[in-house]
């Protein structure tokens, strides 16, 4: 309880307030606006990160990071184009509803679903992070590197396609953070002589280019995206009882999924929404409702990837294995900013950890005020033509790469990556694992030359702890099943399951 007053009475100081709603407000508009998504809204906002105190700056980022969810749904139900990843299966049941006159009571059912799976998450959150990290602080530097190997193979699920093509990506990103000096020997690496490339390459060049500057640059060869047009009076946006009725147990459902999925690392938003999907369509005894406009089809998936949303928090936060691409991300902040996240971290940022958490009620409290009255001011900004909002984004990325260190190469880099990030997506390849790679294959390098250290170069007395090898083994069967998985010949949905638009 001295915790939770800790945080909170951190969290309502004014500055990290106006960092909060800002992070949300921010979301909302990017998650309305098809195809960014979360990634690509934190990498643009990393630059700001280093003009703050690293408190405001994970608070502001986070609320980014769930915001996006929140306004994600809204894309999907009135145009049938996802935000975010995670809200493309709001398509499959959100649009046909929108179709039906139903836009207003869909969009307000996401909006309440949302707050009930993050509220649910935040409570894991306080009850399980501080046990996690009291475990954590037993671990041994072995017990780490075999953790960081079960995250990196864990990164292979956010490849929708092919697992190969994954673990490709994960492979580069692994050799990419190993370019500058090594930080024991002193030792250049893979610099080929250039200054610039010493001090290794930068985070924020590389995520913007990945993530933000690929995706304009895909937005602009598929132009612009027409509204559609829908009732949203405030009568409209208001459920019946019998909607609420019926919503509560996909509620219930969603949330349980999600809280669970989004505590393993690298599930994620996109495994949890799917799945929730998935289980309310075969616990149903009307299935032939989905794909048609079943409000349960919209409710359970939208509550599972905010309650995932938050739970993905506790293996970043605690262990310092991000949940997901988006955590890594984040992961990758703290780390910048001279910040180890892991066991230690609650023990030696405690009014920042519990600020974080605390700032995640206020900011999902302040969602729902901007999601239900200000829905007609998202529909309008939809209407914005992307040849006119890319280029701004754009100019946006530049001068936020070169505010950090000055440099016009971060923007060359920046502009290398969103070249390289265009071309890999044409041709199937996903980015997220070779962000995932790049920030912890330097983490677990350096974890398994400490825990060698330690052994004095005996590998077998490394994993003699029973710890260590239960873990590795854990990393073993994963990286077998998910490889596995992805060589099976796919097959096609059966009609009304509904897929990626």
């Amino acid at each position: 309880m001295d915790d939770v007053l800790l945080g909170l009475t951190a969290v309502l100081q004014p500055q990290l307030l106006l960092f909060c709603l800002l992070g949300v407000t921010l979301g909302t508009l990017v998650g309305v606006m098809p195809g960014i998504g979360s990634l690509a809204a934190v990498s643009l906002l990393i630059p700001i990160s280093f003009h703050v105190p690293p408190d405001a700056a994970l608070i502001l980022l986070a609320g980014v990071y769930y915001g996006t969810l929140y306004g994600g749904s809204t894309a999907s139900i009135l145009l049938n184009l996802p935000g975010s990843p995670s809200s493309a299966v709001a398509c499959f049941d959100g649009y046909p509803m929108a179709k039906q006159g139903r836009a207003g009571l869909a969009l307000s059912m996401t909006t309440i679903g949302s707050f009930v799976g993050a509220a649910a998450g935040i409570v894991l959150m306080i009850a399980l992070a501080p046990t996690i990290a009291g475990i954590g602080l037993m671990m041994t530097a072995a017990d780490y590197f075999a953790l960081l190997v079960v995250g990196l193979v864990a990164s292979l699920t956010l490849a929708s396609g092919s697992k190969v093509k994954g673990l490709a990506m994960m492979l580069v990103g692994i050799m990419l953070g190993f370019v500058g000096t090594d930080s024991q020997t002193g030792q250049e690496r893979f610099t080929f002589g250039s200054l610039y490339l010493a001090d290794g390459i930068n985070l924020v060049a590389l995520s913007i280019g990945l993530f933000g500057l690929s995706e304009v640059i895909a937005g602009l060869t598929r132009g612009s995206v027409p509204v559609v047009p829908a009732d949203l009076r405030l009568r409209s946006l208001l459920p019946t009882r019998s909607d609420l009725r019926r919503s509560v147990a996909p509620m219930g459902r969603g949330t349980a999924l999600g809280a669970f999925v989004g505590a393993l690392p690298g599930a994620g938003t996109n495994v949890a929404s799917f799945m929730s999907y998935v289980v309310e369509k075969r616990v149903s005894k009307t299935p032939e409702r989905f794909g048609k406009g079943a409000l349960e089809g919209v409710v359970a998936p939208e509550t599972s990837n905010n309650a995932a949303a938050q739970t993905a928090f506790i293996p970043t936060m605690t262990l310092g294995v991000p949940g997901d691409a988006t955590m890594a991300l984040l992961l990758g902040v703290l780390i910048m900013h001279g910040i180890q996240p892991g066991p230690t971290f609650v023990a030696e940022e405690p009014e920042m950890f519990w600020a974080l958490i605390m700032s995640f009620w206020i900011g999902n409290l302040l969602l729902v005020v901007l999601n239900l009255p200000l829905i007609g001011v998202w529909v309008r900004i939809l209407a914005v033509p992307r040849r006119v909002l890319m280029p701004t984004i754009v100019v946006l990325m530049c001068v936020g790469v070169y505010s950090i260190n000055n440099s016009a190469l971060d923007i060359v880099t920046m502009a290398f990556f969103g070249a390289i990030g265009y071309l890999l997506l044409r041709r199937g390849f996903e980015v997220a694992p070779l962000v995932l790679g790049f920030i912890l294959g330097p983490l677990t390098e350096e974890y398994l030359r400490r825990a060698l250290t330690l052994a004095r170069g005996d590998v077998t007395a490394m994993v003699s702890r029973p710890s260590t090898a239960a873990i590795l083994g854990v990393a073993a069967v994963l990286l077998v099943v998910t490889l596995a998985r992805g060589a099976r010949p796919r097959t096609r949905l059966p009609a009304g399951t509904g897929g990626a638009p």
